[in-house]
Formats: C-alpha cells, sequence, structure tokens
C-alpha cells in the first residue's frame, strides 16, 4: 500500500485537511507565536493540490514525489514550518524503500528518517513544544506496531494516537525553541501548532488507508 497512488491520495487529503482547520491552526499560533502557521501551511496545501495532478501523470517514483513536496515546503511557506516541513519530507524520501521487504517496514523508516531530519535541521529534540512532540511519540509507536506483527493500517492508527499524545503532552510544558520561547512559562497550557499539524498529517493518511483496505475487501 505504501507506494506512489496511496502517497498521492494522502496527500491530498493532508492538504484538505490543513485548509479545513487553517484558522485553528492559526488560533493555536496566535497564542504562542506569529499567528500565521495556518495561513503558511494552507498556502502549502494550496499548492500541492495543484501539483498533484502533474505528480500522478510524471514517471516519478514515492522519493521523488516526497522530495518534490518537500522542496515545495521549503521554498513557499514562510516562517519556521517551511524549512521543518520541508526537512521532514525531503527526509522522507531519501529512504532506499527498494531495499526494505515490507511496505510496513518502508512507511516507519520514511517517517523515521523525516523526523531525524526535523530533529538535526531545527537542533531540537523531544520536550520542547514543537513538531517533534508528536512526532517521535508517533516513530515510537509505529515502530512498536511494526514489530508486533501488525498491518499497514494499523501502525498508522497506532501513529496518528501517539501523536494526539503528544499533542496534549504539549500543553503541559514551556517552550524552548521557536517564537514560543520568548513568552516563557505562557506558553504554559496551549499546545503547539507544529505538533498539531503533525496529527493532522497522521490522521488524514490513516484514514486514506483506511478507505483504501476497506475497497480491497
Amino acid at each position: 500500500m505504501f507506494g506512489k497512488e496511496y502517497m498521492l491520495e494522502s496527500l491530498a487529503a493532508i492538504s484538505k485537511d490543513i485548509i479545513e482547520h487553517e484558522e485553528y491552526l492559526n488560533h493555536l499560533d496566535n497564542v504562542i507565536g506569529d499567528g500565521d502557521h495556518g495561513t503558511n501551511m494552507a498556502r502549502f496545501a494550496r499548492i500541492i493540490l495543484q501539483d498533484l495532478p502533474d505528480l500522478a501523470e510524471s514517471e516519478e517514483h514515492l522519493g521523488e514525489v516526497l522530495r518534490h513536496v518537500g522542496m515545495r515546503c521549503i521554498t513557499e511557506i514562510g516562517g519556521s514550518a517551511g524549512p521543518l516541513f520541508g526537512k521532514f519530507y525531503l527526509q522522507a524520501g531519501m529512504i532506499e524503500i527498494d531495499n526494505l521487504d515490507m511496505e510496513e517496514a518502508n512507511l516507519v523508516a520514511a517517517f523515521e528518517e523525516g523526523t531525524m531530519g526535523v530533529a538535526n535541521i531545527g537542533k531540537s529534540s523531544e520536550g520542547e513544544k514543537t513538531m517533534l512532540d508528536a512526532l517521535f511519540p508517533a516513530v515510537r509507536a509505529m515502530q512498536q506496531a511494526l514489530e508486533e506483527g501488525k498491518g499497514f493500517t494499523e501502525i498508522l492508527q497506532a501513529g496518528a494516537e501517539a501523536a494526539e499524545e503528544g499533542v496534549e503532552y504539549t500543553k503541559t510544558i514551556q517552550a524552548s525553541k521557536g517564537r514560543a520561547a520568548y513568552i516563557g512559562v505562557r506558553s504554559i497550557g496551549h499546545q503547539d501548532p507544529g505538533a498539531t499539524t503533525v496529527w493532522l498529517m497522521l490522521q488524514s493518511m490513516y484514514r486514506v488507508a483506511v478507505a483504501r483496505r476497506a475497497e480491497c475487501e
């Protein structure tokens, strides 16, 4: 299932979900940031929706699609979201997909690689009230589900649930990275918009996987 066709469908779902939540993400960011996270992500989402037909007709493989999305993110999104989310897609597209035997292993490897890319470029770690507080728990949950022999859809479900818990966790901690760090203890009690976007992404990918599995049954 983790191939180009699935990823294009997921990118469409992710983009539409982000656009739908644009004002909500802005509201979250307005409290602890510049208030434009939703606007920036929605602009990127609309660009990707425009790119999808050409990507579908092209001969680019999955890794190339992810790298295309990453570069578009970096060049088109303002603020810190562009480099961070762009790096996630770019790095996820770097895995040697053909060298892994299982679609599930490819999925987990891509998320792990993308997460480490974000951590490296942002010089950040878990517990600093960033998107990593959703990504790292998601990756751990997906790795555990893979080790337990769970299927593609169940792995995504585990990741989405862990990301949601990570979003809740960001409410309890003080920001030490990004714009939110400037308001210090006042950032406690508010969830991180970047982590929320990660959760939306995983939820969208999970829903697409569920729908595609239902079509095959």
